[in-house]
């Protein structure tokens, strides 16, 4: 054992060299078409993050990612066309629960570029966007399960890509990202999912309603890091973020965002009471 010795060069192998790079892994992934390749590649990398095996480059090539991979269905239409979806009826609840997959579905890519477009943030960010693209892979997975058994699939219907606009609008600013996707998109989930919760129960349909607790219960802790990390660069930039938020609302969303709103979980997820008493003014 005496005679052994380690390189630097030996070291430095050890400490990455040979390990996965982090960002082509995460741009391999958003780029995935099939979806349950997509949501193994989340899981596979929040574990492989976790356990310290990807290094950083953050020298690689960013790519403007305007189109992520996705299925050739659902096709996308704009949103105005879609049928309207009612939990009255069999086909209506399917027709829902499809609309959220969607939305789950792109809640995996939104993740994932986050850490994949924003290198100058610390590795705790990145840690909490894996983690993310890892809860919303599991919601993907529970819907279209729940799917395949009513006979029915992801991609069966027509759905929008609204989601993803906002994401291209913000891929040059992570304050702008933060406050307008977890402060703004996701929260507004935290709004109309008890609501949805509430009818889905109504009708009988105990199963898809625990699908959407399990959801809702997440998405506050989504929410409540989309606000510590907007947090985090505001203080960062020196801005105030309060006055930041009415601005950037404003300017991407006609200046207020649509109510009422559900005080409790968004209190829960980090939202003050000042800041909602003057959002629900401003509806």
């Amino acid at each position: 054992r005496s005679g052994w010795k380690i390189s630097t060069m030996s070291l430095r192998i050890c400490r990455g060299d040979w390990m996965p790079e982090l960002y082509r892994q995460v741009e391999a992934a958003i780029l995935q078409r099939d979806p349950q390749r997509k949501c193994a590649l989340a899981n596979e990398l929040f574990a492989s993050w976790r356990a310290g095996q990807l290094h950083r480059d953050r020298a690689s090539e960013i790519l403007a990612i305007d189109d992520p991979g996705r299925p050739s269905s659902p096709r996308l239409v704009d949103p105005r066309t879609l049928p309207r979806r009612s939990s009255a009826t069999p086909q209506g609840r399917v027709l829902l629960l499809h609309a959220i997959a969607h939305i789950e579905f792109n809640a995996i890519n939104i993740a994932l570029d986050a850490v994949y477009r924003f290198r100058e943030l610390p590795p705790e960010f990145i840690g909490d966007w894996l983690y993310v693209a890892r809860d919303e892979a599991r919601h993907f997975s529970l819907l279209n399960r729940e799917l395949q058994n009513r006979g029915s699939h992801y991609g069966f219907s027509e759905a929008h890509a609204g989601l993803w606009e906002m994401v291209c609008r913000t891929r040059c600013s992570a304050l702008q990202r933060m406050a307008l996707v977890p402060r703004v998109m996701e929260a507004r989930g935290l709004d109309v999912t008890p609501g949805m919760i509430a009818r889905f129960e109504q009708a009988g349909d105990e199963t898809a309603a625990a699908i959407l607790d399990v959801i809702f219960r997440d998405e506050i802790e989504h929410v409540r890091i989309g606000n510590r990390w907007y947090e985090f660069l505001c203080r960062q930039q020196g801005v105030d973020p309060r006055v930041t938020f009415a601005g950037l609302v404003k300017t991407h969303l006609g200046g207020r965002l649509r109510g009422p709103f559900n005080r409790p979980a968004r209190l829960e997820a980090g939202f003050a009471e000042a800041e909602l008493d003057a959002l629900e003014a401003n509806t």
